[in-house]
């Protein structure tokens, strides 16, 4: 769910997005429903939505963003975080791929719904 916010803030709020992706990764946390690995590939995702977005207008680059930046580059942020944390590094593998199949999925309902926003003329109003 993060990831679809992502994608919708990044697009509709600009650079606002990334205070919106650290909000939301605190609150899962303090909820329960998340860890502190929310807070790099939330952070990351949201700002490379954000920037290729504003650069190029384009709404697949906006959904590609964030699983550039969550997926990929904030997947591999949490190496170091697991070492520092004194995990057990054979996790990272695990929870890279759910960081990449989750950002995916959010990524794509979310340009789905951008795209139904963009045909009823809703994103030239924002």
């Amino acid at each position: 769910m993060q990831h679809l916010i992502n994608v919708l803030g990044a697009v509709m709020t600009g650079p606002w997005v990334i205070v919106q992706a650290f909000i939301s990764s605190t609150l899962r946390v303090l909820t329960g429903t998340g860890t502190v690995f929310a807070f790099p590939g939330s952070m990351i995702g949201t700002l490379a939505a954000w920037l290729l977005y504003k650069f190029t207008k384009k709404l697949p680059l906006a959904a590609l963003g964030e699983v550039l930046g969550t997926g990929i580059i904030g997947a591999l942020s949490l190496y170091p975080l697991i070492r520092i944390l004194n995990l057990d590094t054979n996790i990272f593998t695990a929870v890279a791929a759910a960081f990449f199949l989750s950002s995916l999925i959010g990524s794509a309902v979310s340009y789905f719904i951008l795209k139904q926003l963009e045909k009823r003329g809703a994103l030239l109003r924002i």
